[in-house]
């Protein structure tokens, strides 16, 4: 038995020689949720627990020890580490995907959407999808030089790259770093087409670009909203712009002349299914052209995260939402089944894409976003210098 200190907690640990079992007594916290955080600490996050990743070999168990008095911790700060990738662009080859490549320049996302289906991703880092995913984050920093280095191959063909894909591209980290705004200096240079689709108003920065670029036939942009209802959104959503905001979004991006629409993603049975129609009508009369939407996805770590926060915040609710959602993937949380996946399966989920559709056509939305041009690239050089005329 060995006494450590730890985030300012009396720990003592006792591990067995071949690692199978730690046991962590930790001053002040319950033994029956060993990983949550006291909400003072995670203010402003959607996780309650920071529960390990399905990678880690190790769990841990929090008991009281008997002190009754608990030292007080200072809010979870977000936390920035840079990554230096070999290459930028992601490839997909999922049929039921609209787009082959796609850029990242974020892992983990500061809005802390409880729902994101990106969280597992974090467990890749040896992180947690929880909290972590929302608080310690990476930045690609060399991602605009190394797009212009896969641009310059001769081999490269141009087609449309997807941002906003895994995590949000213009979350707050965005403000400081620049490196959504380097990718689309360069493919404004080129003439290379891309879609986003986000819930960040910083897009509203570059509406220089992406006006300029929509105009062209090289951009289109969708907003994501999942609810109308502010404080439903800031409890799923902590550090997203609210729905109000993200109306005005659309309306700039189309003044700007960018093709934008409005992406219901995901629609949560039994929570915010009943918005379908208000949602597409407040987005069309705002300026979106296009819509599509996502049935929640609850992929490995994220079903436990989400069953977490229903149980918190809509109590009462939690066992219907729950319920609807199983009806909706063959009785189980998630069905990963291409094609389906997006649009979950049985008579409940067709009814809400016949809703779905049936409020596209009554308010005449495009039935999909529009094309992009590829006729317009223009290699660039490898090394970002002007090539010469002769």
């Amino acid at each position: 038995m060995r006494r450590v200190a730890t985030d300012s907690h009396t720990v003592e640990a006792s591990a067995r020689l071949q690692g199978v079992l730690i046991l962590f007594y930790i001053r002040g916290m319950p033994q029956s949720d060993p990983t949550h955080l006291p909400p003072a600490r995670r203010r402003g996050r959607a996780a309650l627990s920071n529960r390990p990743g399905r990678f880690e070999p190790h769990q841990r168990e929090a008991v009281d020890d008997g002190w009754a008095e608990e030292e007080a911790l200072p809010p979870l700060r977000t936390e920035v580490s840079q990554e230096a990738p070999r290459r930028i662009l992601t490839r997909n080859s999922s049929p039921d995907i609209g787009f082959d490549r796609s850029i990242n320049p974020y892992r983990g996302c500061e809005h802390g959407c409880i729902y994101c289906f990106a969280r597992p991703t974090h467990a890749f880092l040896g992180l947690s999808p929880g909290l972590d995913f929302e608080t310690r984050l990476t930045c690609k920093p060399t991602a605009p030089a190394l797009l212009r280095k896969e641009l310059a191959n001769p081999r490269y063909r141009p087609l449309p790259i997807a941002f906003g894909t895994n995590t949000d591209v213009y979350q707050p980290i965005e403000a400081e770093h620049r490196i959504t705004r380097g990718c689309f200096e360069l493919l404004s240079e080129t003439r290379h087409p891309l879609t986003i689709t986000t819930k960040g108003t910083l897009i509203e920065r570059d509406t220089d670009l992406l006006g300029e670029m929509g105009q062209a036939g090289l951009a289109h942009a969708a907003v994501s909203i999942t609810t109308l209802d502010p404080a439903l959104a800031r409890s799923m959503e902590p550090r997203v712009p609210g729905p109000a905001r993200r109306l005005r979004v659309i309306e700039r991006l189309a003044a700007a002349g960018v093709p934008v629409g409005v992406s219901i993603a995901p629609l949560i049975p039994g929570l915010t299914d009943h918005e379908i129609e208000p949602i597409l009508a407040a987005a069309r009369d705002a300026g979106a052209r296009h819509a599509s939407m996502i049935l929640l996805r609850l992929p490995l770590e994220v079903a436990g995260l989400f069953r977490e926060w229903l149980e918190t915040a809509r109590p009462e609710r939690a066992a219907r939402v729950m319920a609807r959602i199983r009806e909706t993937r063959g009785g189980a949380d998630y069905d990963s089944a291409y094609f389906s996946r997006q649009t979950g399966q049985g008579t409940y989920a067709e009814m809400l894409q016949q809703r779905f559709r049936l409020s596209v056509k009554r308010l005449r939305y495009n039935t999909s976003a529009p094309t992009l041009r590829t006729d317009l690239f223009r290699r660039p050089s490898p090394d970002g210098a002007q090539l010469s005329l002769f």
